[in-house]
């Protein structure tokens, strides 16, 4: 059985990348989103070990002191982290596995897992993220300029990321991720690993 890939998914908050990853998790089989570690407390309808592992600060301390964590981070008062162990579980059983993190997390990733394979999701324009972030209605012009400004920053980092798909249709997009996976599943090194028998047989 061959390993499989993990691969980093980063995009600016509104820019679809959530909505994408579940219709690509719906429609191709042998990919699973890695589930992080958080301190915070979980919310109405989440399950533990399903949206997240929920731990205690020290149980998040000694993991990272342990060097477990693939990436981690606080984001207003708790913390969030990637095992590394259970990444490379999934990734031994011949699963690819998909962090969606930002361009920081990803930094820290690629250092540790070099092999990687990166993808950065855009809008079509400003003003179509802009009427995204409106859109959720929820909002006031502040809290949206203030979205604005760092999501800007975000996209900065685009051009650290092996591949870029932009969201203007969705069907398009969601067709242009299910391919980066499809091509990276049809490189020499996977497919010899997963057609060893088969291409020994061919060369006899």
């Amino acid at each position: 059985m061959s390993k499989g890939t993990l691969y980093i998914v980063s995009a600016a908050s509104g820019t679809g990348k959530t909505s994408l990853l579940k219709a690509l998790l719906e429609q191709t089989n042998g990919i699973s989103l890695s589930v992080s570690h958080t301190t915070r407390d979980a919310r109405v309808g989440e399950e533990n070990g399903v949206h997240y592992h929920f731990v205690g600060k020290n149980t998040f301390h000694n993991l990272i002191e342990d060097g477990d964590f693939l990436e981690h981070a606080e984001v207003f008062g708790n913390f969030y982290g990637t095992s590394q162990s259970a990444v490379e579980r999934q990734l031994n059983q011949g699963e690819d596995v998909i962090l969606e993190i930002d361009w920081q997390g990803a930094e820290q990733v690629r250092k540790l897992m070099p092999n990687a394979v990166s993808i950065f999701i855009l809008p079509p324009s400003r003003d179509a993220l802009l009427s995204r972030l409106q859109g959720r209605g929820q909002d006031s012009d502040e809290i949206i300029q203030g979205r604005m400004n760092e999501a800007v920053s975000e996209m900065s980092h685009y051009n650290e990321f092996d591949y870029i798909i932009i969201n203007d249709v969705f069907d398009t997009a969601l067709d242009e991720l299910k391919a980066v996976f499809a091509a990276n599943r049809l490189t020499t090194a996977r497919q010899s690993d997963e057609h060893s028998a088969m291409i020994g047989q061919l060369l006899q």
